[in-house]
C-alpha cells in the first residue's frame, strides 16, 4: 500500500495549522495538493502554545526538503507571520473563520505584515487556494507540474463554458 501523500516521508510542502478544528477549512489544501500529486505533510503546530516547536519546524523546513509552507490560523492568526520571520521559504497564509468575526480578524492579522517579512495571504478559508498558489509555486521549476496547472486552468475554462450553455438554454 502507497503512503498517502498528506504523510510522505518526502515532503514539498507543509500544510500547518494551529489547532485540529482548523482541519475543517485546511484540508481543502490538502486536497488540492493531492490532486496534483503533490507530496506533503499535515502538522498542527500553534503559535501561542506550541513556540518550541513552531520554531524548530519554520528553522528545519527547507533542510528537510520542504518547499512552500501554508499556513493556517484562526483569531490573531499568527501562525503565518512567526514562520515566515524564521523561514526564507514561501509561506502562504489561509485565514481560518472563527465563531467571531467570520475571520476578518485572521485575515487582516495575516495579511498586515511588516516589511521584509511576506506572507502570501488567500481569502478567509480560501485553503484550496492555498494549495493551488503552492502548485504553482513549485511548477515554476517543475514543468510536468506547470503543465498540469494549465490543464486544470483549461478545465475549469471548460466548467464555465458548460455553466453558460446551461443557463443560455434554460432562458
Amino acid at each position: 500500500m502507497t503512503e498517502p501523500l498528506h504523510s510522505s516521508a518526502a515532503p514539498l510542502v507543509g500544510v500547518v495549522m494551529g489547532s485540529d478544528s482548523d482541519w475543517r477549512v485546511m484540508s481543502d489544501a490538502s486536497q488540492a495538493l493531492t490532486d496534483f500529486g503533490i507530496p506533503h505533510e499535515v502538522e498542527v503546530v500553534s503559535a501561542h502554545r506550541t513556540p518550541d516547536k513552531l520554531m524548530s519546524y519554520a528553522r528545519e523546513a527547507r533542510g528537510r526538503g520542504i518547499r512552500v509552507i501554508i499556513a493556517g490560523a484562526g483569531g490573531a492568526a499568527h501562525l503565518p507571520g512567526m514562520l515566515a520571520s524564521m523561514t526564507p521559504l514561501p509561506v502562504v497564509g489561509v485565514p481560518v473563520p472563527l465563531a467571531y468575526l467570520d475571520g476578518m480578524d485572521s485575515l487582516l492579522s495575516i495579511v498586515q505584515m511588516p516589511a521584509g517579512i511576506p506572507v502570501a495571504t488567500v481569502s478567509i478559508g480560501g485553503a484550496r487556494n492555498a494549495g493551488l498558489l503552492a502548485a504553482r509555486i513549485l511548477g515554476v521549476s517543475d514543468d510536468a507540474l506547470a503543465d498540469s496547472v494549465e490543464a486544470y486552468a483549461r478545465e475549469l475554462e471548460g466548467q464555465v463554458e458548460a455553466k453558460n450553455e446551461r443557463l443560455k438554454g434554460s432562458l
